[in-house]
């Protein structure tokens, strides 16, 4: 034949699209051309595929060549696409043939991998997330990558990955002569979760009840008060309350965390990023020429802990404000768009004031009102809005002599039993619910009404702060096992509105 056909992948964000990538071999002068919207590495591929296919004893044809990877408007990097367009070359110029003399049928191949010089298969990059895609979208494809990446690739359930090491073996494996071995799944380590316990934060009861829903409902939480109090302690152990991941939420965050460093081990728990408050705006969201994941996309199904809030970049904390409503961002470029999932939890920590010692009983704040205001100011409204559970830590002058709490192991078995409730209900956490949800299953009597409706004309809350304290009473109601918001449920949840706690009730 003079033109071959085969299956690739191209990478954008964490979504591997597919790609055909279709070879002619026709008569002319000798030239190798590629089209469709390669990049610098896919361009480079020819010289590596005509040394490749020399170097595996096979002819480069002296005639034509186009290599197309359709779609044109998708952007292709990487050198992933080498061993399909090699593979074409060989087609297309006869010295393979393709579903004759029982040699397998090249329909239900996708093909990815980098090849060296001597035709050997460089692991492609990204291994699980085209895996997570070619399953999704295809229950009867058959992945070939190099051992590796098919180690990683075959982790992904119910899909069948062959691995092989280099050209000749694929060719061989095309003819019929020798097939590829099926690969094994990477014996990769589970991280396991950080050991931090909560029995060791004394004091604080309010905070370490918030931090008690926040994990048994998803919801996020900022806690201000002055150095010292234990605010980064006990954000630091909220991993430690959630439920291990599930296999396939552990597959995703890996595939999240593969586009950034090579992958050596599966979480067993939920991830947990605490950037520094001098990350940028991309660095938080994601970003770059070739769009890679930020730290809220790094936390998906885990925790993003941002302390010292408002000295971040306003512009960084305000991208933040979609992504908590959506569990998800999308980074826009002129080439196109990159969705990646961000269903994180936020926990931020904030000082009262830049030196921090405002309402402390001992030390005096010195800080100009206007300085106070500019420093509050950096963390807008909108996003304060969208923030479930605000807690304000005092200073406890006799923390040390207080007895331990309970440990992170008790009240893990709470939060998962609250959890189970929630996903058994309505199939998602509470903190997830959207409002026809709420009202179904947020529904309060007579009494829980006429509360609510009072305490919002009182404080003149928007429909959104609303919604969020019913979620965060559902969750209340859920922790005592009650299968109606009560009254005493709503009080508690409206305590946790910034302007509604319990110095202002």
């Amino acid at each position: 034949m003079s033109l071959a056909v085969l299956a690739s992948r191209a990478l954008l964000g964490l979504h591997a699209r597919p790609v055909q990538v279709e070879v002619h071999v026709g008569g002319g002068l000798p030239s190798f051309s590629l089209v469709g919207l390669p990049g610098a590495g896919v361009r480079e591929s020819r010289e590596r595929v005509r040394a490749a296919i020399l170097n595996c004893g096979f002819d480069f044809p002296a005639g034509r060549i186009t290599a197309n990877l359709a779609p044109a408007d998708l952007p292709k990097d990487s050198g992933r696409f080498d061993l399909p367009i090699a593979l074409g070359v060989l087609l297309a110029s006869g010295q393979v043939a393709d579903g004759q003399g029982g040699s397998p049928d090249l329909r239900h191949y996708v093909l990815a991998g980098e090849l060296s010089l001597t035709g050997a298969l460089v692991p492609a990059d990204s291994a699980l997330a085209i895996a997570l895609a070619v399953a999704r979208d295809d229950s009867r494809a058959i992945l070939i990558m190099a051992p590796p990446a098919a180690g990683i690739a075959a982790l992904v359930p119910g899909l069948r990955v062959l691995a092989a090491g280099g050209l000749d073996e694929v060719v061989a494996h095309f003819a019929g002569r020798r097939p590829l071995p099926q690969a094994s799944p990477a014996p990769l380590t589970v991280e396991a979760g950080a050991a931090s316990c909560l029995s060791d934060v004394r004091g604080q009861a309010l905070a370490r009840s918030a931090l008690e829903i926040a994990a048994a409902g998803g919801h996020s939480l900022i806690m201000s008060g002055p150095p010292g109090v234990g605010k980064s302690m006990l954000a630091q152990r909220l991993p430690g309350l959630l439920p291990p991941l599930t296999p396939h939420q552990a597959l995703e965050v890996a595939a999240i965390q593969g586009l950034v460093r090579p992958l050596l081990a599966l979480p067993g728990a939920p991830p947990f990023r605490a950037p520094h408050h001098g990350a940028s705006r991309p660095a938080l969201v994601g970003g770059g020429a070739c769009p890679r994941p930020g730290e809220i996309s790094l936390a998906h199904h885990g925790v993003l802990f941002l302390d010292e809030l408002p000295e971040f970049e306003r512009r960084a904390l305000e991208a933040l404000r979609e992504p908590l409503e959506t569990g998800s961002v999308t980074v826009a470029r002129a080439a196109g768009s990159c969705h990646f999932p961000a269903a994180f939890q936020l926990v931020a920590a904030m000082n009262p004031c830049p030196c921090g010692w405002l309402g402390h009983p001992r030390r005096v704040c010195r800080c100009p009102q206007e300085r106070i205001a500019r420093y509050r100011s950096q963390v807008s409204g909108p996003l304060l809005d969208r923030i479930d559970l605000h807690v304000a830590l005092s200073v406890e002058s006799a923390w040390h002599e207080a007895p331990p709490g309970e440990s992170s192991a008790r009240v893990r078995v709470r939060v998962a039993a609250a959890r189970a409730r929630q996903l058994e209900r309505q199939a998602c956490l509470n903190a997830r619910l959207d409002a026809s949800a709420l009202a179904a299953h947020a529904r309060l009597d007579a009494t829980g009404q006429a509360l609510l409706a009072r305490t919002v004309e009182t404080w003149g809350w928007s429909a959104r702060a609303t919604q969020r304290v019913l979620r965060v009473a559902r969750t209340l109601a859920d922790l005592r096992d009650e299968p109606a918001v009560g009254v005493a449920a709503l009080a508690q949840a409206i305590q946790f509105r910034p302007d509604a706690g319990p110095g202002n009730l």
